[in-house]
């Protein structure tokens, strides 16, 4: 509520016909711009417009019905019956309402599951490995890198930010205004991305290994954006018992990036765009490892950047696209349902990830134990590993998609000789970690690498790769063959950092 004082007076109006914060924002830059309007501020939930003006002011209700003809918000100045019906809609309302019962278009649903489809091809064919980074990779594959990010889980996390914000940053603009004037926000917010992973990425490198990011934190941040991204899904939907639950800054921030005549307003997305640097998908904690592990604040500030420069055609696509979509209120609500199908599924994938890393089963652990359930109890009485020269032998190979075999039983106390043939891993499955052994063991394609440790301890213990994506289980047992363990038994997190959706990614960085 406005405070008013001697010099100002308050006016207050009704309206019929807002739908979002799109409309708030509307209404409150037209308001701005007529004399004597001291503050604006208009609330969506209550319907409600109070203005404070210097002095006598010649807004009323006949005058603010004019001013907004065409855009078809209403206004009165008493609470509104809602029993009148008010001829026309609003562009919002347009785009906004759902179709009447038994109209259900199809289109948006099946545009959603070839985007859904072409993502799962992706990941089962392992085109990932293609592009994979590693602390001595060029310029060049960094960018490749970011391509990738950018067409997967970049695009599911940043990207359903800018489809978020899109609708309040064309508000900005006229409707006459051209696409290139209405892109602005767009290209703003990924040369703030680009310059900001860059500066941020430098910092990482002049840091060094003095800075640590704690596997718990990095999944429970991951899983916390993923939270918000489905209530943003739900939003775009439509559901709306979820619509006063609307997710943007305070007033007193996108006051200043709503308008477009101030250097707030025109560079509110470049600092947005910037800020994304703390949004960690896969992708991009792997690059911010490689970027610490550098120790280097030139190369690390390279790496980042030209990493960032790689996201911008997959986001910028996302961008440029709902500046026309959103534009358009007949094809709106279809492309919202498509951004919403897509938003869900990748925050529900990026929390699946994450929750192996905070030591929770997830819905693989769960698809895993009941198509094993016939034969859990064969598997986890398997032999224990052959003894060669009074080392325990594990042999294994990894690909780009999984870890072969992946459940080994060990004596407690005894040397083992872990040898991992790699077969073809991609960036995120070359490397193994676990809490059976110190570091992790680093893979080269084509060649076998060699890991020796004693396992101290009797459990089920888990071994993933950095990001937690692909794994499998060591039993390690005592002199009786037992290791205190159920088929129930929760193994032993391996401390994988977690990695949001787009698994397949680089390097993870972990320190040997």
């Amino acid at each position: 509520m406005l405070n008013y004082n001697q010099e100002r007076t308050g006016l207050k109006f009704y309206i019929r016909g807002m739908h979002c914060a799109s409309c708030e924002m509307i209404i409150e830059k037209k308001l701005r711009k007529e004399k004597g309007v001291l503050l604006v501020e208009v609330d969506l939930n209550k319907g409600l417009v109070e203005i404070a003006t210097s002095g006598n002011s010649h807004l009323s209700e006949d005058y603010l019905n004019y001013l907004f003809k065409d855009d078809g918000y209403t206004f009165f100045s008493k609470p509104i019956d809602k029993s009148i019906q008010v001829k026309g809609k609003t562009e919002c309302e347009t785009a906004c309402e759902n179709k009447p019962s038994g109209e259900i278009n199809y289109t948006p649903y099946m545009i959603a599951a070839l985007f859904l489809a072409g993502f799962y091809i992706l990941q089962k064919t392992g085109f990932a490995s293609l592009v994979s980074v590693n602390s001595q990779s060029s310029l060049p594959v960094f960018f490749l890198f970011g391509i990738l990010a950018g067409l997967s889980s970049c695009a599911a996390l940043v990207g359903g930010i800018i489809l978020s914000l899109s609708k309040q940053w064309l508000s900005i603009y006229d409707k006459n205004d051209s696409s290139l004037k209405k892109s602005e926000p767009h290209i703003l917010f990924n040369v703030g991305r680009v310059l900001g992973y860059g500066v941020f990425g430098g910092l990482l490198g002049f840091l060094g290994n003095v800075f640590r990011v704690s596997p718990a934190f990095s999944a429970s941040l991951v899983i916390g954006v993923s939270i918000l991204m489905i209530l943003l899904g739900l939003q775009m939907l439509g559901v709306k018992a979820l619509a006063k639950y609307q997710l943007r800054f305070p007033k007193s921030i996108t006051g200043k990036f709503s308008n477009e005549e101030n250097f707030q307003g025109r560079f509110g997305p470049f600092l947005m765009g910037a800020l994304t640097f703390f949004l960690p998908c896969g992708f991009t904690i792997t690059v911010q490892a490689l970027a610490l592990a550098s120790g280097n604040p030139l190369q690390g500030a390279l790496i980042m950047a030209v990493f960032a420069l790689g996201t911008i055609p997959g986001l910028l696509v996302i961008g440029l696209s709902s500046v026309k979509l959103f534009s358009n209120p007949e094809i709106a609500k279809q492309f919202s349902i498509v951004a919403g199908i897509l938003v869900l599924f990748f925050a529900a994938f990026n929390i699946n990830a994450q929750m192996s890393v905070l030591g929770l089963s997830n819905i693989s652990d769960v698809l895993a134990a009941t198509t094993s359930a016939g034969s859990s109890d064969k598997s986890r009485d398997t032999s224990l590993v052959p003894v060669v020269s009074g080392k325990q032998i594990i042999k294994m190979n990894a690909s780009s998609r999984s870890y072969t075999p992946n459940r080994f039983k060990i004596k407690v106390g005894q040397p083992v000789r872990l040898e991992v043939t790699d077969v073809g891993t991609s960036g995120c499955t070359n490397a193994i970690i676990s809490k059976l052994w110190n570091g992790q063991i680093s893979l080269t394609q084509g060649k076998t690498s060699v890991k020796e440790f004693t396992p101290s301890k009797v459990g089920l213990y888990k071994f993933s790769c950095w990001m937690g994506m692909v794994s499998g289980t060591i039993e390690v047992v005592d002199g009786t063959g037992s290791s205190g363990t159920t088929t129930s038994t929760k193994p032993i997190e391996s401390g994988a950092k977690g990695c949001g959706c787009g698994g397949g990614s680089g390097s993870c960085g972990g320190s040997k």
